[in-house]
């Protein structure tokens, strides 16, 4: 390969940054870099490729993989079944021959760094009710969270174009975790809800708003949003006066759920 007419290919810029090529060929790939930007270029991107991987891994990854359990302690175990095999004499020469080669040394980091994303992507891809440490909160406490609405009449609410939810301003969220003493919950684990909601003319107070629970318990915040549904639709439609549908909706909502849903479990609702 003559190096002042061709570049060098990734394989060599590697090699030559480990520190991996005979003395010789080490001459010929410096002599290049110092005349060839392309490839001097091409090798400041593998090694900061290289040094990104491994600061983003040493910075996220820890602390997004389980500790004690599940696939990080089949990581550890593997790892520890590779210790004892790199002292086994059957194994030594294996491990001398391949081992001392960069692209293999690299290729089993990224393997390990592979699983260890993976480990990390099934923890952070579980559903919010699968996280361990969720709090299974299904109805508020009374003392924090009463209930507030706002002084509108049926004609006012069923006339309202937005008869879901309004979004809970991020700060307003965390004040909401710090009343009920979870501040370092996981946030998506949750929907901070309107006790009332505005469908209903339930008012934007922080006295109206609760954290409830996504899936850790079975009823939860899909199912209240069913009875918010089926409440706005009993009032708007002349069968429900609406601060009959406030008051059992912010007393008792799963109580109200059962009665007005006639059923003591939810009810599966189409997706």
């Amino acid at each position: 390969m003559r190096y002042e007419d061709s570049h060098i290919s990734d394989q060599e810029l590697l090699l030559a940054a480990d520190g991996e090529i005979s003395p010789k060929r080490e001459g010929q790939v410096e002599a290049h870099l110092a005349t060839c930007w392309v490839c001097r270029a091409r090798q400041q991107e593998i090694v900061g490729a290289l040094a990104e991987f491994v600061r983003v891994h040493q910075q996220n990854l820890g602390a997004s993989i389980p500790p004690a359990a599940g696939p990080r302690s089949l990581l550890e175990a593997q790892l520890a079944e590779l210790a004892v095999a790199r002292r086994n004499p059957w194994t030594r020469h294996f491990d001398g021959i391949l081992w001392q080669r960069p692209l293999v040394r690299i290729a089993a980091v990224c393997a390990v760094a592979a699983l260890a994303i993976f480990a990390g992507r099934r923890l952070s891809n579980h559903e919010p009710g699968q996280l361990s440490h969720v709090v299974p909160i299904s109805v508020p406490k009374a003392s924090i969270t009463p209930g507030a609405a706002i002084l509108v009449d049926r004609d006012g609410v069923c006339a309202a174009t937005l008869a879901k939810n309004r979004p809970v301003p991020i700060p307003l969220q965390r004040k909401v975790f710090e009343e009920y003493g979870i501040a370092g919950a996981e946030a998506r684990a949750y929907e901070v809800d309107y006790l009332i909601t505005p469908a209903l003319g339930g008012a934007d107070d922080i006295h109206n708003l609760w954290p409830q629970s996504y899936s850790a318990t079975v009823w939860n915040a899909q199912v209240k949003d069913a009875l918010e549904d089926r409440l706005r639709d009993l009032v708007c439609e002349g069968k429900l006066d609406l601060a009959t549908a406030q008051r059992d909706i912010s007393g008792n909502w799963i109580a109200a759920y059962k009665r007005y849903f006639n059923t003591d479990r939810p009810v599966e609702m189409p997706r």
